[in-house]
């Protein structure tokens, strides 16, 4: 290993107005990045019906993206070590930006799908780097407002990219929703290198770890492909998911093995030895998961069965970004001080609590009712993340930062992917259920059938409607069913907190090196 001699920048920090200014720049980075993971959500229909394709393919629009995200996000550590943290974080935006032009200008699925793949390689990146660097160049005793405006930014995102989605596809065309981010992206771009170049600091030439990259590919890839196929192929009844399934898992242990043994490891594990980031990470994907999870059945539910327009399905999801924007200062404030799992637990269990609320939802609901539940979680989500970044970042030695930076967002985001796979098929599957046993109960003694045909239905039309009304009351069941799930996880996720060690120190904005 062998460091290069070249000298860190002599320019001086930022200070004042500047700092700030840079922060809202990292800031807006790491909002586009984790935008694009959900803005398509609500846009799926318009986008394969505009491309020729059925929805169950559109979906490869939200999933390619996610897995190319979490294929680049580990290697953060080792991309910022070898070029540098803000030479990465500057070409990684400025190619998100190229990129999603290129998703815009698609006129295939395929083109578009192969244009996601790349914009999702150019933003996996921007999530740790931007948190890594808004940690190098805030002064400690504000570390903790670093933390709270980027997790913010990872927080809001998702909820505001449904309704964003939405409202462009509803009052402009779908291209744009990708063409809002070339502004965006290349301004940041050329900002924060002018900006942050000064706290650059020396290279560290490691040899590229080919099989360790060749591998994590692969599995991450296979899991990936099984869980968006698996619901089309029968799961495990057909030979392809079997086979990725085995690839996944020879893949993965391949992986840890290799990466544990590795000199200069692509992904360095070893941070996994510290309990408070295992703790916190594990934490993490729970919750995530779960909130992504939900966060994904609810427009759909909303838009298919309860007749919303995309962008009011957008609106009425959006409370929940609006009302954590609102209670993040006093979660940012109250974590700086006090011992932070409490924060998390009881922050959790909030989202937990809320979500066994929603498994009363019915057919009959107004808007107002709908959005009330989801204003709840909004207060929730600021008390769980803000805290429980901070704890997973004290928990590493100062030189593991970045890597432990690009690991949790690995983790997180693959539990978000994964959980948009693993809920939409459990809820099809589970509305089939629900829509069998309801017919073997309902009109056994034929007061719908009379129902319908005194109103002039005739023998097929009143069948049709007895249908739809069953077919819409399965639907809610299992979309109840579903939230019971997501409850149970964010419980767990609540309870898991407290595997970790009571802390020991707070964030070190030194720590962000990345080396």
């Amino acid at each position: 290993m062998s460091r290069t001699t070249t000298s860190p920048s002599t320019e001086q920090p930022l200070s004042g107005g500047m700092l700030w200014f840079a922060a809202i720049i990292l800031a807006a980075a790491n909002f586009v990045a984790v935008l694009d993971m959900t803005i398509a959500n609500v846009s799926v229909p318009t986008i394969a019906g505009g491309l020729g394709a059925t929805t169950s393919q559109g979906t490869w629009v939200i999933t390619s993206y996610a897995v190319a995200e979490a294929i680049t996000v580990p290697l953060t550590g080792w991309l910022a070590a070898r070029f540098g943290a803000v030479r990465v974080f500057t070409v990684a935006m400025a190619l998100f930006g190229g990129f999603s032009a290129l998703c815009g200008l698609a006129n295939s699925l395929g083109m578009l799908v192969f244009a996601r793949i790349c914009q999702g390689f150019a933003g996996g990146p921007l999530m740790p780097l931007s948190q890594t660097l808004l940690l190098r160049i805030f002064p400690k005793e504000k570390a903790t407002a670093a933390v709270g405006i980027w997790s913010m930014t990872t927080l809001v995102a998702p909820v505001l990219g449904p309704m964003l989605g939405g409202y462009i596809c509803d009052e402009y065309s779908w291209p744009w929703i990708f063409n809002i981010n070339l502004p965006i992206a290349f301004a940041c771009a050329f900002i924060a290198w002018r900006l942050l170049k000064r706290y650059e600091e020396p290279l560290v030439r490691n040899p590229i770890d080919r099989i360790g990259l060749a591998l994590l590919i692969v599995w991450v890839g296979s899991l990936q492909l099984l869980l968006d196929e698996g619901k089309n192929l029968d799961w495990f009844a057909s030979t392809e998911i079997v086979v990725l399934g085995i690839v996944a898992a020879i893949g993965f242990v391949t992986f840890m093995i290799w990466e544990l043994h590795e000199e200069h490891p692509v992904v360095d594990l070893r941070v996994f030895r510290h309990r408070g980031f295992s703790a916190s990470v594990l934490t993490i994907s729970l919750a995530f998961a779960a909130f992504f999870g939900a966060n994904v059945l609810t427009p759909q539910w909303l838009q298919t069965y309860m007749g919303y327009t995309s962008t009011t399905a957008g609106m009425a999801t959006a409370w929940t970004g609006i009302f954590a924007v609102f209670v993040a200062p006093l979660a940012a404030g109250l974590s700086a001080r006090g011992d932070p799992r409490k924060l998390v637990f009881w922050g959790v269990l909030w989202l937990g609590i809320v979500c066994l609320w929603r498994t009363i939802a019915t057919t009959d609901m107004g808007y107002w009712e709908v959005a009330m539940p989801l204003m709840a979680m909004g207060l929730g989500m600021p008390f769980f993340f803000i805290p429980l970044t901070g704890l997973a970042m004290a928990s590493v030695e100062e030189a593991e930062m970045a890597s432990a930076a690009g690991l949790m967002n690995f983790l997180r985001t693959l539990s978000g992917a994964f959980a948009t796979s693993l809920i939409t098929t459990l809820w099809e599957d589970q509305t089939t259920v629900d829509h069998a046993e309801l017919i073997a109960l309902s009109d056994s003694d034929q007061m719908l059938q009379r129902f319908f045909e005194g109103m002039g239905n005739t023998g097929e039309s009143t069948l049709q409607n007895i249908d739809r009304l069953i077919n819409a009351q399965a639907v809610m069941l299992a979309t109840n069913q579903v939230m019971t799930i997501v409850a149970v996880s964010f419980i767990i996720a609540a309870f898991a907190i407290w595997l970790a060690p009571t802390p020991q120190r707070k964030i070190d904005p030194a720590a962000s090196s990345g080396h």
